[in-house]
């Protein structure tokens, strides 16, 4: 019997095109074929996540992602409200102009998980809902973007929603994103 390989930062970009193939399956084909992987491969690799994740006595999330992806890049203390936090960020070959963020309180309790935009580099030009392209933006950039943008409810864990009206037209839409980056763009409500 074989040992598994690790399971380190390849495996959990797989992890996270397994969660956003449900609204970009040709973006994730492209992607999963840049990193030379199949499909049982990234199922596989989910597999050995969720194990992970639920292990009775696994280790706790922020040393979950540090034995898989390694140090980070970068540790920042912010202030969130009157908490504190650290943000730890690791680059993914995958999406460089982006990096996998953990926001952890005190005792190393993670908060908050997803894709940002790296330090220092430029986010795409947002005015209107036509400017909103999949994988082109993150929540941040589109809550800062538009005015008014209102968290939602995501559809599962990992998702996020932002309501949105596009200055363009006045059109109410619904933004969704998975691990923090941009998928879709529906219809919003009536108002």
């Amino acid at each position: 019997m074989t040992a598994p390989t690790p399971f380190g930062p390849l495996e959990f970009q797989l992890v996270l095109l397994r969660r956003m193939a449900d609204h970009q399956p040709d973006l994730v084909e492209d992607a999963r074929h840049e990193l030379s992987a199949s499909l049982a491969e990234m199922r596989e690799a989910n597999r050995r996540w969720q194990a992970m994740v639920r292990a009775p006595r696994g280790r706790g999330a922020l040393r979950r992602y540090r034995s898989v992806l390694g140090e980070p890049e970068t540790s920042v203390r912010r202030t969130v409200g009157d908490l504190e936090c650290d943000a730890l960020l690791w680059p993914l070959p995958l999406w460089p102009d982006l990096r996998f963020e953990v926001m952890a309180g005190p005792g190393g309790a993670v908060w908050n998980e997803w894709l940002v935009r790296a330090p220092g580099l430029p986010g795409p030009g947002l005015r209107t809902a036509a400017d909103l392209r999949p994988w082109s933006c993150t929540v941040d950039e589109v809550a800062r973007a538009f005015e008014g943008a209102r968290p939602m409810e995501g559809s599962a864990p990992t998702r996020w929603a932002l309501a949105v009206t596009d200055p363009a037209d006045g059109r109410s839409h619904v933004a969704e994103f998975t691990w923090g980056l941009f998928q879709r763009l529906l219809p919003g409500p009536a108002r």
